[in-house]
């Protein structure tokens, strides 16, 4: 599979390996976090680095929004940190020396191009998942990850969840026979985001630079905070917001590399009446040839497909094999397997046999603070050992992997905003014969927030 993700994500001249010009981390030394965006998971991930102490520390903070700063400092302070230093462009952090790695918690449409600037100026990166806004973002990323030698981690934390290690492990070994389909559930209950008007922009907050690749629009609430989810200028929609999780799940447990033939996607922004542009409901087929993906999201209220109560929110993969089917959630999984002549039979995976972290038991409505720190504290401390190695191959979500299950993210809202199947090139990506579809592997950038065609 790295293969073909270096022929599709990769351009040619980006397979060097640069030297850096950093000093190397000691087994001892603290690493230096710079924390760019301070919103609700730039928060969480203060708490995070800040519980990890003995081996990290916040060293800076930057955000467009000066009420966010202040926050954030003296967030650092409250857990114990030394007063970190402040910034309001996140260039002028990555020209820090005291900058070790940089965490960006920014809205997607700044992710690809703050992570290739990190990468460029010598800094190691943690990005927050979906890892690019679109597919050209996805290839411009690696590559820069690789020209540069930099270690760059996405938050796709399941990759470092010791139940779904298990899992994934499991179905390689054959648990279910040969996977023939891998099915993806997002049924997050949502709300309408209402109507609010375009108004002047609240002081203190840089909204151009909030824009920054974005096309320049009035300022309004829904635009900015956590609605611009739901703006295709900024967000992804649901399927690349919370859904990016389960492809990845899908992605990683069919194990087949490369591009599918072709992808479908319908649905729609059913029922609201509002400002928000991306579907609540959408389905979702990839189809691989010898295999597919089915993925579906939805924002109202949906019954779930996998096991345990039920409930309103529900997450998580089922795999289908020629000899069994298994369910893999956020706390756990279960594996049941047939044979000819008998009905699927079989117990739930539990305990150490299911790679269940005896550990931790609460599930994530019982307790969600903690069980978001469980799962991403292991992920950042797999990025603070790769850093250590200089060896990206240790990254359990290492660029090429994030991008990669983004990408498909992208893929489908792609055929859902042209309104029908799309044929898939198998050595670019590009959709074959399809013009408008392909106007859509890119945006149109705004000087000077440009992700380069050379980077």
């Amino acid at each position: 599979m790295a293969s073909i993700q270096r022929r599709t994500f990769l351009t040619a001249g980006a397979a060097a390996i640069a030297t850096t010009r950093f000093p190397i981390l000691g087994a001892n030394d603290r690493i230096n976090v710079g924390q760019v965006g301070i919103g609700g998971r730039g928060t969480d991930h203060i708490n995070y680095y800040s519980s990890l102490a003995s081996e990290s520390r916040v060293a800076a903070i930057c955000d467009v929004n000066q009420a966010a700063r202040e926050r954030g400092v003296a967030q650092v302070k409250k857990l114990g940190g030394a007063t970190p230093t402040e910034f309001d462009d996140m260039r002028k952090m990555f020209e820090s020396k005291e900058v070790d790695a940089v965490s960006i918690t920014t809205p997607n449409h700044w992710h690809a191009l703050a992570a290739i600037w990190a990468c460029q100026a010598g800094k190691d990166v943690y990005v927050e998942k979906p890892a690019c806004h679109n597919l050209f973002e996805a290839r411009q990323m690696v590559a820069a990850a690789r020209k540069y030698n930099r270690m760059v981690q996405v938050g796709s934390q399941g990759r470092s969840i010791a139940h779904k290690m298990k899992a994934m492990e499991l179905l390689r070994q054959g648990a279910i026979g040969q996977v023939y389909h891998a099915r993806g559930l997002c049924y997050r209950r949502r709300f309408s985001i209402g109507h609010t008007p375009d108004e002047a922009v609240p002081t203190g907050l840089d909204w151009e630079r909030f824009l920054g690749p974005a096309q320049m629009k009035p300022y309004s609430k829904n635009k900015f905070a956590y609605n611009w989810h739901w703006f295709w200028d900024t967000g992804n929609g649901d399927i690349g917001n919370q859904g990016v999780h389960e492809m990845d799940q899908c992605l990683w447990g069919l194990a087949r590399g490369g591009w599918p033939v072709s992808v479908s996607s319908l649905g729609g922004k059913f029922i609201w009446q509002d400002d928000q542009e991306t579907p609540n409901t959408q389905q979702t087929t990839f189809d691989f040839g010898d295999a597919q993906i089915t993925f579906d999201v939805r924002n109202l209220p949906t019954l779930p497909e996998g096991t345990g109560p039920v409930r309103p929110n529900y997450t998580g993969n089922i795999f289908f094999g020629d000899s069994g089917f298994m369910v893999v959630e956020p706390n756990g999984f279960q594996l049941y397997k047939s044979s000819v002549g008998s009905s699927i039979t079989g117990e739930a995976a539990r305990g150490a046999g299911a790679g269940r972290a005896e550990a931790y038991t609460k599930t994530m409505d019982e307790k969600g603070v903690e069980q978001a720190q469980w799962e991403t504290n292991p992920h950042m401390q797999n990025l603070f050992q790769a850093m250590r190695a200089r060896d990206y191959k240790m990254l359990h979500a290492d660029v090429a992997i994030g991008a990669r299950s983004a990408a498909f993210c992208h893929l489908a809202n792609i055929s859902y905003r042209v309104g029908r199947v799309l044929k898939v090139d198998q050595s670019t990506g590009h959709f074959i014969g399809d013009d408008q579809a392909n106007a859509l592997f890119t945006r149109n950038y705004r000087e000077p927030y440009v992700v380069p065609a050379v980077v």
